[in-house]
């Protein structure tokens, strides 16, 4: 969420008429390649019984849900257009960033040395959590995350699933702030890549780098206004203006921002499993005065 705002939260943009409401884009989602609890298969079929017309499937630093999902809309005929995209973790100023990429060719060889660096990393902090957690008394958890994961990347959030499954906490929210938040138990420090060269490996393999989430990473106005002017000096394209669920005024204030950095504006709902608050295509439409990324960019749905 949002802080310290208040000094802009009353900014209009010039027409808050919402951009093409149909069809519905929902660029950033998530598959069992990943955190997410669908296959892509059961992904695909969600977003079209959502009403979702194009659709991006983004899973943490993998790709490998892309092939099944394809395979998946080919054999269903389904009226879904999907992009190949990415999230991408990377460091900033000791924050961990999301960028994510959008029409990335999933077999480029810069791309997938890239990503099996992303893996190796990713792997060394999940041995370094589950040796956390075993000096808390709270053994098995690499185990029982890489079972979780099913072969694909694993996430803090399958060390969360296990922590919940073992009666240590009632739900996500409550593991991460017990656990697997900063200064807490089972917290390792990521050692992910820079933003720019998160950047540079979506441009390699023909993508656009989109800042995933600006609202979510707890910063102040001031340092949020930071993270964007790098983000657009190191060469980003695009930023997530809209998502299922906002603080009041965020969307408008985040399209300002992208207005203000002139980057593009994006829209995700960052779906990983059904809930209530956050589905497939829900409440996404961006406010007027931006430019959608897939109309500056409409090469990122012919990968």
């Amino acid at each position: 969420m949002l802080r310290h705002l208040s000094a802009d939260a009353g900014a209009v943009l010039t027409d808050p008429t919402p951009l093409n409401p149909w069809p519905v884009y929902d660029l950033h989602s998530h598959t069992r390649a990943s955190d997410g609890l669908l296959t892509p298969e059961e992904l695909v079929l969600r977003a079209v019984g959502h009403r979702v017309g194009v659709l991006a499937i983004t899973d943490h630093d993998t790709v490998d849900g892309i092939p099944s999902a394809r395979e998946a809309i080919a054999r269903h005929q389904l009226p879904l257009q999907l992009i190949a995209g990415v999230e991408i973790s990377s460091l900033w100023e000791n924050h961990e960033i999301h960028i994510v990429g959008l029409g990335v060719a999933t077999e480029h060889p810069e791309l997938t040395a890239f990503l099996k660096e992303q893996t190796d990393r990713r792997q060394a902090r999940a041995e370094l959590i589950a040796e956390r957690l075993e000096k808390a008394h709270i053994p098995g958890s690499l185990a029982g995350a890489m079972a979780l994961a099913e072969g694909g990347a694993i996430t803090r959030g399958h060390f969360a699933r296990f922590l919940i499954a073992q009666g240590k906490a009632d739900n996500m929210a409550q593991v991460f702030k017990n656990y697997l938040a900063r200064g807490k138990t089972g917290y390792a420090p990521p050692q992910w890549c820079t933003i720019k060269q998160a950047i540079d490996a979506i441009h390699h393999s023909g993508g656009r780098a989109v800042l995933a989430h600006p609202g979510r990473y707890g910063l102040s106005a001031k340092w949020l206004k930071r993270l964007i002017a790098h983000f657009s000096e190191e060469g980003g394209d695009a930023m997530e203006v809209a998502q299922c669920q906002q603080a009041p005024n965020e969307r408008t204030q985040l399209a300002r921002y992208a207005q203000d950095y002139q980057l593009a504006a994006s829209q995700g709902s960052d779906f990983h499993q059904p809930c209530p608050w956050i589905e497939l295509g829900k409440k996404l439409w961006l406010p007027g005065g931006v430019e959608a990324v897939w109309l500056r960019f409409p090469e990122i749905a012919q990968v």
